[in-house]
């Protein structure tokens, strides 16, 4: 049996315990409330940029922060607070506006008020056609992934560059209608031009699954690749791990 103070002794270092976890937890929901969050890529719909088992951080700081910065959206933000405004071809992280309780990542490639078309392949940005060149060092970015695709620079406005991926220009969201960009939201697109469930995409029943983007959904914007690793390793196998990271991503800036 323990005596008073051997009980005291352990009473009082269950409470140190019972504080430091506690502690740790209130840090880390607030480095991943209002500095980053950690996100993992489940899709190619952003090949060559970034592949399934790239382990991205998000800077939730970037637009200012809406109640989807926040766990579970708990907290009431109308709208955004401490705004700021996405530069034309951020990679962001946004909730997805038919289902807010999805993360989705793709490039903002329309602003509010822009014209937005795709004609055969290239993007058309308030009806001037965006310049593509041919990126061979775009496939070498893929590291093998989506061996039967292109690979092209885009040139924003402004000069900004960026690697997408065409199997042709011949597929479905080659050609779209133009859209007009509303204010105060945003249009996203895929890297992988022929692999993307994006702005352009209209479902069989007629749906936009993803449509515009209201500022307001907007998580944050990815900065860096931390961790990547191949996309069919499992956790619990173990013996994998250390042939399984792709080092030359790793703590990688996003393009």
């Amino acid at each position: 049996m323990l005596n008073d103070r051997s009980r005291a002794e352990h009473e009082g270092g269950f409470l140190e315990t019972v504080k430091t976890v506690v502690w740790a937890v209130v840090i880390a929901v607030l480095i991943r409330s209002f500095l980053f969050e950690p996100f993992t890529i489940p899709s190619g719909s952003m090949v060559p940029t970034l592949l399934v088992g790239d382990f991205v951080f998000v800077s939730k700081y970037s637009y200012g922060y809406s109640r989807y910065s926040f766990p579970f959206g708990v907290v009431p933000i109308g709208d955004r607070v401490w705004k700021s405004e996405p530069s034309r071809g951020d990679v962001a992280v946004f909730r997805l506006p038919t289902n807010p309780s999805e993360n989705y990542i793709k490039r903002l490639v329309g602003l509010p008020g822009d014209r937005i078309q795709m004609k055969v392949g290239i993007l058309h940005i308030n009806g001037e056609a965006i310049r593509r060149d041919p990126g061979e060092t775009c496939r070498a970015k893929a590291g093998g992934a989506e061996a039967d695709k292109t690979g092209y620079v885009e040139v924003m406005p402004g000069g900004r560059k960026h690697c997408i991926f065409e199997r042709s220009d011949r597929d479905e969201l080659d050609n779209t209608p133009e859209f007009l960009v509303p204010a105060e939201h945003y249009f996203a697109m895929g890297d992988n031009r022929d692999n993307s469930i994006d702005s352009r995409y209209r479902a069989s029943d007629g749906s936009r699954p993803v449509g515009f983007i209201p500022a307001a959904n907007l998580v944050g914007r990815a900065e860096i690749v931390w961790l990547s690793v191949d996309e069919d390793l499992r956790w619990y196998q173990v013996w994998r791990w250390p042939f399984a990271l792709r080092f030359g991503r790793m703590f990688s800036s996003i393009e």
